[in-house]
């Protein structure tokens, strides 16, 4: 989950239902026409499809929306009558970009099918692309930390083709994800979520409960989270515990041993201005000179303790760019822009964020979270964008807990910076049948880690915790991971 696309560093669904006449077998009638597809990331074959909904339910005059479909079906003839539908993060980022992933869960794919469905404005569905947030190489734009310019522009971009960006929130996406489980005559689903995903799963199963047969939670992000505001806070935070575990472990301490003031010394160093500083590109070796400040740089090292394999050079990073050499700040990076290249819509993010997380924020709550931060003036900078950007409107009970008797696993990870495991024990306290497993040692998304693609199979399955291998519990629950700097190996699930 990530509260703004601007410098790339930062952004790391009618037809009938048929039942077979006995036991389990289900034959779907379906309402969407599947061919075999590829995509990006992932060898095997698909099948894929759209469905045409309108952007604007309530106006018949509406434009209509290709919503793209891709199953990887069940491995057997006779696959369960409910799937598990895959729900991305961001918001931006489009379940199709995660398609590897969902091939990891194969013990699922046993017996039964599993759905992406790309979000309305994401990937292949009818995706707000504009000019101004295409992909760029150059280095200037990766550090550019206004988002408002762009904001405008791609805005005013899109609303001159005709689209109502008021139709593009959490609400009108689980309309899409209603209309595509009846069009693929499933009766019923599984689903999960991950970081944005949550708050998708949560909605849905707050809408449609009588569809929802189970719901994992990773990265659970409850529905009081403002995303605009308290990610910030949040990965502030993992950034100085990540400086504290260092001081505790002596190899750390020996290579870095005055590590703690050194955001300090570099916010000395840059002042509040921008400044020119040469570098050395990781890549190619030439050497040129970058425009950036302080703010720049903070927001250039959240993504980096996303994960502990990452945050481990933390404490590198930041002492080099003490001493003025940004090279392995800009080289990290460059690491997670590949990663994430054509992954998150920033437009989408917007439409989301600015309908559903901004209009939460009131001066009394923004004052609370940002003090004793670094990071007021970025956050300013985002929630700027939302005054230019058109927006809709989110229900009433949007940000009230979510009531349920649904089975609900719900997956943390110990470091996760931005989800962090107290806001899955806050959703759970209103779920009457649920369970929360926390890791210790990873970061942000555990569900692709050791053996947690089995956890989820034995969860989905039995719809229940009663099958949960309990080895594979008993090593999340454990220090599951190296701490930043181990003392031993890290134990095999």
């Amino acid at each position: 989950m990530s509260p703004h696309p601007f410098a790339r560093i930062a952004l790391f669904a009618c037809a009938c239902v048929a039942l077979a006449a006995c036991g389990d077998t289900h034959v779907p009638q379906r309402g969407v026409a599947l061919a075999d597809c590829h995509l990006p990331k992932l060898a095997q074959t698909l099948s894929c499809g759209t469905l045409d909904v309108p952007e604007h339910r309530g106006d018949p005059a509406s434009r209509r929306l290709s919503i793209a479909v891709a199953i990887l079906p069940a491995n057997t003839l006779s696959p369960k009558p409910d799937p598990l539908f895959v729900l991305a993060g961001g918001p931006g980022q489009a379940a199709s970009s995660i398609a590897d992933f969902a091939a990891r869960l194969s013990d699922v794919r046993t017996t039964r099918d599993i759905v992406l469905v790309d979000q309305r404005g994401t990937g292949r569905s009818s995706p707000l692309d504009c000019k101004a947030f295409a992909r760029s190489n150059d280095l200037a734009d990766a550090l550019d930390i206004d988002p408002l310019p762009k904001a405008r522009a791609c805005a005013a971009e899109i609303a001159a083709r005709g689209v109502d960006l008021a139709r593009y929130t959490t609400d009108d996406y689980i309309a899409d994800l209603e209309d595509v489980r009846r069009a693929l005559g499933y009766p019923k689903v599984n689903l999960w979520g991950g970081s944005y995903g949550t708050r998708v799963a949560q909605e849905y199963l707050r809408r449609h409960p009588g569809v929802i047969r189970s719901v994992v939670l990773d990265g659970v992000a409850p529905p009081s989270m403002i995303v605009s505001l308290d990610v910030w806070t949040t990965r502030e935070r993992a950034i100085d515990a990540v400086v504290a575990a260092c001081g505790r472990s002596t190899a750390c301490r020996a290579a870095h041993p005055d590590i703690a003031a050194t955001l300090d010394a570099i916010h000395t160093r840059l002042g509040d201005a921008v400044r020119d500083a040469a570098l050395t590109m990781p890549r190619t070796g030439e050497t040129r000179t970058i425009r950036i400040g302080f703010d720049a740089f903070l927001a250039a090292l959240q993504p980096i303790v996303y994960q502990p394999e990452s945050a481990a050079l933390l404490p590198e990073i930041l002492a080099r760019a003490r001493d003025g050499d940004f090279a392995p700040l800009v080289a990290t990076l460059s690491a997670f822009d590949d990663a994430m290249e054509g992954e998150l819509n920033a437009a989408l993010h917007y439409a989301v964020t600015c309908a559903e997380d901004v209009p939460r924020v009131t001066p009394a709550r923004e004052r609370a979270a940002l003090e004793g931060t670094r990071a007021a003036s970025l956050v300013g900078r985002v929630l700027a964008v939302c005054d230019a950007w058109p927006h809709g409107a989110m229900p009433a009970d949007f940000a009230t807990p979510v009531t349920s008797d649904v089975p609900v696993l719900l997956l943390s990870g110990g470091l996760d910076p931005v989800t962090p495991p107290r806001y899955a024990e806050e959703v759970a306290k209103t779920l009457t049948h649920a369970r929360s497993i926390v890791a210790p040692g990873f970061g942000h998304i555990i569900s692709a880690r050791g053996c947690v693609p089995r956890l989820i199979a034995k969860f989905v399955d039995a719809a229940g915790f009663d099958t949960l291998p309990a080895t594979c519990v008993d090593w999340l629950t454990r220090t599951s991971a190296p701490l930043l700097w181990p003392d031993r190996l890290e134990p095999k699930p």
